[in-house]
Formats: C-alpha cells, sequence, structure tokens
C-alpha cells in the first residue's frame, strides 16, 4: 500500500500525458489530412499516411507513459522485440513491401491517372484504380487486370492520353499502274470530316515502299485522343472514306497476285514450247504410259496397270 501511495502522483502523471497523447494524436492526423490533400487525391495513400502519423504518435505518448512510471526497461524490451519482429517481417514480406513502397512513389510522381490508356507489362486498357498494392486496368474487351505496382514502376510504361492527340498511321496499298501523284490528291481530298480530327495538322500521304502486288503508302493524321473508341471510330471513318473516294475515280488496289513463270529450256515461254511440240495438223499426239511392272501377275494387278 506504501508503494502505491508512493506511485501516485506518477500514475496520475502518466495518465494525463496518455490523455493528451490520444488527443495530440486526433488532431496531428486531422492536420496531415488537411495538408496531404494539397499534395495528394489519393485517398488510399492519405489515410495511409494519417494512420502512421496517429499510431507514431500515440506509439510515443506510450513510451513516454512508460518511462513516467519507471519501466525503462520494458520500454528496451519492447523496442527490441519491434526491431526483431520488423526484420522478420520484412523479409516474409517483401514483395509486399516493394508493391506497397512503389505505390506510394506512384501517388506521389503521378506518372498517370485514373481514366488514363495506358499499355504496360503486355496489358492495354483503361486505368480504374490506383490502390497502394496494385493499379487495375480495364482492358478493351472487358477483363479487369490488377498489375501490381512493383511491376508498373518498374517496367515501360505507354500513357496514351497523356497529351491528349495521336496520330494514326493508315496502311493502304495501289496498283502499279495508278498515276502516285494522283492518288495522294484523291486520298488528301477524301479525308475530311473525320471524327475527332485535328484540322490543324495537315494530313500526310507517304509512299512506303513497293509491296509484292501492290504500290504501299501511308495515310498519317492526328486525332483527339480520350478513349481508345476515338482512335478505333477515326480509322474506320477513314478506311470508308478512301474506299468510296478510289471507287468513285477508278483507283484500283490490288488484290495479292503471285505470277508463275513457265519459262524452259533457256527461258522459252511454255506457250511457245506447247505449240513447238504440236504435230503439223494442229492435233495433240497421243500420251501412251507403259504399265508399271508389278511382283505380283495376277489377272486383277494386270488389269489395274493397263489401266
Amino acid at each position: 500500500m506504501k508503494q502505491i501511495v508512493l506511485m501516485l502522483p506518477n500514475l496520475f502523471l502518466a495518465l494525463l500525458v496518455l490523455v493528451v497523447t490520444f488527443f495530440a494524436a486526433r488532431l496531428i492526423r486531422r492536420t496531415s489530412d488537411k495538408l496531404l490533400i494539397r499534395f495528394t487525391h489519393s485517398s488510399a495513400l492519405n489515410n495511409l499516411v494519417g494512420t502512421t502519423v496517429y499510431v507514431a504518435t500515440l506509439t510515443l505518448g506510450i513510451f513516454f507513459t512508460l518511462s513516467i512510471l519507471k519501466l525503462d526497461k520494458t520500454v528496451t524490451t519492447l523496442l527490441a522485440g519491434a526491431g526483431i519482429i520488423g526484420l522478420a517481417l520484412g523479409f516474409a514480406f517483401q514483395d509486399i513491401a516493394a508493391n506497397f513502397i512503389s505505390g506510394v512513389i506512384i501517388a506521389f510522381r503521378k506518372p498517370f491517372v485514373v481514366g488514363d490508356v495506358i499499355d504496360t507489362n503486355d496489358h492495354f486498357g483503361t486505368i480504374e484504380r490506383i490502390n497502394l498494392r496494385t493499379v487495375d486496368i480495364r482492358r478493351q474487351t472487358g477483363e479487369l487486370v490488377k498489375v501490381p505496382n512493383r511491376k508498373v514502376f518498374e517496367s515501360a510504361l505507354t500513357n496514351f492520353t497523356h497529351y491528349g492527340i495521336r496520330r494514326i498511321d493508315l496502311k493502304v496499298g495501289v496498283s502499279y499502274a495508278e498515276d502516285l501523284e494522283r492518288v495522294q490528291q484523291i486520298v488528301k481530298a477524301a479525308m475530311v470530316d473525320i471524327p475527332n480530327m485535328i484540322t490543324g495538322k495537315e494530313v500526310e500521304v507517304v509512299y512506303e515502299e513497293f509491296g509484292d502486288s501492290s504500290i504501299n503508302f501511308l495515310v498519317r493524321y492526328w486525332i483527339q485522343y480520350k478513349r481508345q473508341t476515338d482512335f478505333v471510330y477515326a480509322k474506320s471513318e477513314a478506311i470508308i472514306k478512301i474506299k468510296k473516294a478510289f471507287d468513285a475515280h477508278k483507283v484500283e488496289i490490288p488484290f495479292p497476285i503471285t505470277t508463275l513463270n513457265f519459262g524452259v529450256k533457256g527461258g522459252r515461254d511454255l506457250s511457245i514450247e506447247l505449240k513447238d511440240g504440236l504435230p503439223q495438223n494442229g492435233h495433240p499426239t497421243e500420251l501412251k504410259v507403259k504399265p508399271q511392272e508389278t511382283a505380283d501377275d495376277s489377272p486383277e494387278n494386270k488389269e489395274a496397270a493397263e489401266e
């Protein structure tokens, strides 16, 4: 009882410090939430930082309380135990920790935001959600892919909506018999009223190669790009307009053609060779095929061989 009476002042002081710590932790958390919202709009990151600050403040207050109660050895033991547990958890959950740290860096650097169209780790689609562990990407075919933050942070990433514009390279082929300059004029005249096309940028018609059955060229034009459907519809409409213009001006889009050269005996054409092989009366000669000899001389085999 005497020891308890002697400890009463320290008990009241420790209780007071604990209460003050609790209210101070709540105040610090509210203040941090108001400050963080100016730097990042990630609710998950704001909640994480606020919770971390709150827990750290409470932990510091508890250590002060134990010191007031002359429990310094207990504080040392708790710190040593926390260090060992933290080290063990670090090795056990290193992948989770890597994704978590990558998520924090992504939230601060903001290389992309929700709604952007990106391509990373062979996944192309629209960002649905950015968490502290994964980036959720919705593919154009409707599937939801959760890509770990570490892979997104370490790998190359293409953000198609960062600048809000995108160039379409449309490959077209025309016959070798066409006037190429005339084809250029026809294509440029046809490229009007394309959805989301930027009129301030000139449509380019650039010849690319001599193909197997056509001369191939690229139609390059820019569009306003916010989602993948903008790209798909602008490309589809351009194909329709170019096809209609080619039909109206009788411009041929050739099918793939394979030319067979039957030249024989020093390059002579097959037609000449066949003509020389005909008799003078113009009728083809009869071809006779000798029956193939077989080991079996049965009447059935002989009849089949003669046939």
